[in-house]
């Protein structure tokens, strides 16, 4: 079953107009602000709805250009999709970044979907229901991006944001399923998960993958101690063994915490992606 609604904020109306003649604007009088479309697609591979929130850029409706697509991980109304379907439209109004969908997945259980079977003990205390990240990438692969292609004009061409434990899954997709996505933006991934067992895949796939055509940035806050030193033995593979056309940046984000760095790290990894086209 697949659904549409639009996504609404209220706006008040301050001017009107009759027959020539001004009038006085009613301060009761509300109409919807309408933001972007709410899909839900059912999900044979997860056995669950899933909620996809999505912004189309300004003259999608007019014209019949096709679009490359944003995948966003924590994608809720509630959660990053408003600020960062906002900042690709800001930037768009700047010829900064391509005009681009966004796609924010709206989540069940991130603890379960974002994270890979973990041997460590203490990290089912931490997260009990972890270990489903597997089912979530043949979600995106053979489900959602299908989804997109046929209901969307679409390009191949897209990019996959995550930070935190959506982070972590990112990272996963690049080092397991690499061809899901052109683009990743990875902010301060959870990578001390599983006893860091998936940094232990760069020195590999840095070689394996020296000059394939993804483009990666990478961003740390000042409080992500947690997984620093997995952080930094990815960027160490990427320097050791990458070259064009793979393209790579990594900033630290010293004023900001493991809490706020999204949106500006995102600001920064649209400047990055945007020289780059």
């Amino acid at each position: 079953m697949k659904t549409i609604g639009p996504i609404t904020c209220y706006v008040l109306l301050i001017a009107g107009c009759n027959a020539g003649q001004p009038t006085a604007a009613d301060p009761t009088t509300v109409e919807p602000f309408i933001f972007g479309e709410v899909r839900t697609l059912h999900s044979d591979v997860l056995v669950q709805d899933r909620t996809l929130n999505v912004y189309l850029p300004a003259g999608y409706r007019d014209s019949t250009y096709s679009y490359p697509v944003v995948y966003l991980l924590d994608g809720s109304a509630n959660e990053d999709f408003p600020h960062i379907a906002g900042l690709v439209q800001f930037m768009n109004m700047y010829n900064l970044y391509p005009k681009s969908i966004v796609v924010g997945i709206a989540n069940v259980d991130r603890k379960h979907d974002f994270t890979h079977v973990t041997q460590g003990d203490s990290d089912l205390v931490w997260l009990p229901t972890a270990g489903g990240s597997a089912a979530f990438m043949e979600f995106m692969a053979k489900e959602m991006q299908p989804f997109m292609k046929e209901h969307y004009r679409t390009t191949d061409h897209r990019t996959l944001i995550g930070q935190s434990l959506g982070g972590l899954l990112a990272t996963e997709v690049l080092f397991k399923k690499p061809e899901l996505f052109d683009d990743y933006v990875i902010v301060s991934p959870s990578l001390w998960w599983d006893n860091g067992s998936l940094s232990t895949q760069a020195e590999t796939w840095a070689k394996t993958h020296a000059g394939s055509p993804k483009r990666v940035f990478v961003a740390m806050a000042n409080n992500d101690d947690w997984s620093q030193v997995q952080v930094d033995s990815v960027i160490a593979s990427f320097k050791r063994h990458t070259h064009p056309p793979f393209r790579w940046s990594y900033e630290l984000f010293p004023h900001e915490t493991h809490a706020t760095i999204l949106h500006r790290a995102v600001y920064r990894a649209f400047e990055f992606l945007g020289t780059e086209q």
